[in-house]
């Protein structure tokens, strides 16, 4: 270092040394300033994402959350459709036929109005069905607004509308076949062999539409069989009745000479002490059923005189005892008069006028009351 004088330019660079050379900033104008830094690039994908195995995974994740989505939506639909009211306005019968499958009956009530989609009540009721349960054949009485589950449950439940047909106490086995074959809800034909007179019960039978005859009639014998059997056990130890074929016919005997349930032990009473005695019973009834049998007697013919004296086996003003069978077919009241008849030594009865009769123990007390009630008649025919 020079000692005293001036220093030069080099030698203050020199000393500055490592000092950086100052450069002048750089002016942007306006426009420069405005515009957008460089945006960087973004990183390449990895060869692993871009593997098609890894594409159609993702494909195939996605459209199974897709399908779960859908399948409880629809399940969400079916099962609020198959449970809301439905769409019929008013009470209405339905019929499933018999041997209808699934898919016919959904379609018949989706045409009648009473659903509203067939497909949801088929596959809906199908999967809800227990093996073995069936919809049921029947008409039924579907009520307003039923739901599809209400629908189902009442088809398998198999409550259906039930039809009835009566038969009254004393019709023969022709009247009752006849009957039978009249009622249009009913099915199939009937026996070709009538089944014995006296062998059917008289009563009020319920029935789906549809029912065969056959089935009708088998119900009836199996009923008559077993009410017999039953009345006979309980019968008195004194009667003068052999077995249970006289059983039937007195009885069948007794119900066709009254329809006055409380005198019929009176009437009973009547034709046992006269068969202990040895007396013929003298029914008229019996003697009509000898002339026209099973089809009856035509309501407006009267018995003449000369049908008593007719012979025939179950003419009992020709006869002695029993006829060789029942004249009807006898309901309770008739077999539990034979079988404990009134205690009384009547022998006779005659109509009184009232609709009922009246008994005597003599024949003379019998003619009087004959006298009246022909005094009755000749009054009604004068009036």
């Amino acid at each position: 270092m020079r000692k005293g004088g001036p220093v030069s330019g080099s030698d203050q660079d020199s000393e500055r040394g490592s000092a950086p050379e100052r450069r002048p900033a750089s002016v942007k104008s306006a426009k420069q300033a405005l515009r957008p830094e460089r945006v960087p690039q973004p990183k390449a994908r990895s060869h692993k994402a871009k593997s098609p195995v890894v594409i159609f995974l993702n494909f195939m994740m996605t459209l199974l959350v897709l399908c779960c989505l859908g399948a409880i939506a629809i399940y969400y639909y079916a099962m609020s459709s198959y449970r809301d009211p439905g769409p019929l306005a008013g009470d209405t019968e339905f019929t499933v036929k018999s041997g209808a499958g699934l898919a016919t009956i959904a379609r018949d009530l989706e045409r009648e109005g009473i659903i509203s989609d067939s497909r949801i009540f088929r596959y809906v009721t199908a999967a809800r069905m227990r093996d073995g349960e069936t919809l049921k054949a029947g008409d039924y009485e579907i009520e307003a607004g039923a739901s599809m589950e209400e629908i189902a449950d009442l088809f398998e439940s198999g409550k259906s509308i039930l039809f009835s047909i009566s038969f009254p106490e004393g019709l023969t086995v022709r009247e009752v076949f006849d009957k039978l074959a009249a009622d249009p809800n009913l099915s199939g034909d009937l026996p070709e062999e009538l089944p014995p007179e006296g062998s059917l019960m008289p009563q009020t039978f319920s029935f789906a539409r549809g029912t065969p005859r056959t089935e009708i009639v088998e119900q009836m014998r199996e009923g008559q069989a077993a009410l017999v059997d039953e009345i006979w056990l309980q019968r008195a130890r004194d009667l003068p009745i052999e077995n249970k074929e006289e059983f039937l016919t007195l009885a069948s005997i007794v119900e066709k000479e009254t329809g006055v349930a409380e005198e019929r032990p009176m009437v009973a009473a009547v034709f046992l002490n006269r068969l202990k005695r040895g007396m013929r019973l003298q029914s008229d009834p019996t003697v009509i059923y000898g002339i026209f049998g099973g089809e009856g007697k035509p309501s407006d013919r009267p018995i003449y005189r000369s049908d008593l004296d007719k012979e025939t086996p179950y003419n009992t003003y020709r006869i002695n005892g029993l006829p060789p069978g029942p004249i009807a077919n006898p309901g309770r009241d008739a077999l539990e008069a034979v079988a404990n008849p009134a205690e009384t030594d009547a022998l006779y009865f005659v109509a009184d006028g009232s609709g009922g009769h009246a008994f005597a123990e003599t024949l003379d007390e019998h003619n009087a009351n004959v006298r009246a009630w022909r005094k009755v008649e000749a009054e009604r025919s004068a009036n």
